[in-house]
């Protein structure tokens, strides 16, 4: 946890909570132990999505659908999502949860590794959704910003490793390094990219937002 424990669970006690739908979900991944994002990454998404009204989304990770489906219940009705999850045996679980929530015929779920799939993509985005494998993000980042439109949005979540990121390296668990490494680098290029203009907030496990220059 980012934020002292006492303040997150005053934020949360704020919000205004979910649809039903998104509700019931939520409480099914938790019994199932999927992860989804976190109650103050759900609220900054809402508002983000609302802001913006994109009418083009893509999302890296799809796990059961829950952020596919809070981003189609805040977008404009006519918007679109696509959505890339390479875990077999989430992907039928996803494809339910879109029909269940009646946006079967708005997201759209692409199957495979986005490090394969995003390089055939040609279509623009007015907003992109990163939340796959951390060590991918470096990877996937120059795909990310050729099919972001200008003034698009680009949010990656869980960015700082439940603050592990500000150790220092000799500290980081060996089997961590490697994303240690990748993420500080991906952080490092977020910031200082010619394109973008980034911040990188305390929500959830941490979570970067970019515009793209127009």
């Amino acid at each position: 946890m980012i934020i002292p424990d006492r303040i997150m669970t005053f934020i949360n006690s704020l919000d205004d909570g979910l649809s039903p739908f998104l509700e019931c979900l939520a409480k099914e991944a938790q019994e199932t132990e999927v992860p989804i994002i976190r109650r103050d990454m759900q609220s900054l998404l809402k508002v983000l999505i609302t802001m913006k009204q994109p009418h083009r989304i893509l999302e890296i990770g799809t796990a059961v659908g829950f952020s596919a489906i809070l981003m189609a219940e805040y977008a404009p009705g006519d918007s679109t999502i696509t959505t890339i999850e390479q875990y077999e045996k989430r992907i039928p679980l996803a494809k339910e949860n879109f029909r269940r929530a009646g946006y079967q015929n708005r997201i759209e779920l692409l199957e495979g590794d986005a490090a394969v799939i995003l390089p055939g993509l040609a279509d623009s985005y007015d907003f992109i959704f990163m939340d796959a494998a951390k060590g991918q993000y470096p990877a996937l980042l120059d795909d990310c910003l050729r099919l972001l439109a200008p003034g698009g949005v680009l949010v990656s979540d869980n960015v700082l490793q439940d603050g592990d990121l500000i150790e220092s390296h000799y500290i980081v668990e060996r089997r961590n390094r490697t994303i240690y490494k990748r993420m500080r680098s991906y952080l490092y290029t977020l910031k200082h990219h010619p394109e973008l203009e980034t911040a990188i907030l305390p929500v959830g496990d941490g979570v970067t937002v970019s515009v793209k220059k127009r």
